[in-house]
C-alpha cells in the first residue's frame, strides 16, 4: 500500500483532484482508498443516535452498519498515526490518496492554483516532492499538469511500483 498525501491550502482543488484520481486509477483497475484529514474538531455523527449515545456512555470502539455501510468510531490521541490503527482497512488498497494531512506518513504532492490567491506550501514546507498546477510557478519541485489527469495517474502508479 503506497499513501499519497494530497495537500495545499483551502480552495486550490485537492478534493477535486482526488475525485478525478480515483475515477482514473480506478479505471486502470487500481483499488484505491482515501482518507480524509480535517485539522478541525467536529462531530462526525449526529448527537441524540443511539450509536452517538453509545458513545457517549463509553463504547471504543462504537460501529453503526446498514445494509450496505459501515462506519467505527473511535476516539483518537493527540499525536496519533491514523494508519497505526486503521491500516488493517486499507490492507487491499494499491493507493491511498489522504486529503491533507501533510505531518503523516506518506508523499506529499501540492495542488496549487494561482487564482485561489494563496502563497503556495512548498515556499514554507521542505516535505513537498511535487506540484500540481496548470499556473506558471517558479519552484525547483516537478510540476505536474493539473489537466493532465492520466499523466498524474501514471505518476502516481510509478509510485506505487505498478
Amino acid at each position: 500500500m503506497k499513501i499519497v498525501h494530497i495537500v495545499g491550502r483551502s480552495k486550490n482543488g485537492k478534493t477535486t483532484l482526488i475525485l478525478d484520481l480515483i475515477a482514473e486509477l480506478r479505471r486502470r483497475g487500481l483499488n484505491v482508498g482515501t482518507l480524509k484529514h480535517s485539522g478541525h474538531a467536529h462531530e462526525l455523527e449526529k448527537p441524540g443516535k443511539d450509536s452517538y449515545r453509545h458513545r457517549q456512555a463509553g463504547a471504543v470502539p462504537a460501529a453503526v452498519v446498514t445494509p450496505d455501510q459501515m462506519a467505527v468510531f473511535m476516539p483518537r490521541q493527540p499525536g496519533e498515526n491514523p494508519f497505526d490503527r486503521l491500516g488493517p482497512l486499507f490492507s487491499a488498497c494499491d493507493i491511498v490518496l489522504v486529503e491533507g494531512y501533510a505531518d503523516g506518513p506518506g508523499l506529499n504532492v501540492e495542488v496549487w492554483r494561482a487564482a485561489a490567491g494563496t502563497e503556495p506550501l512548498f515556499t514554507v514546507r521542505d516535505d513537498i516532492a511535487a506540484v500540481v498546477t496548470d499556473d506558471s510557478v517558479e519552484t525547483r519541485l516537478p510540476v505536474w499538469p493539473r489537466s493532465d489527469v492520466p499523466d498524474i495517474a501514471d505518476r502516481f502508479i510509478g509510485l506505487c511500483g505498478k
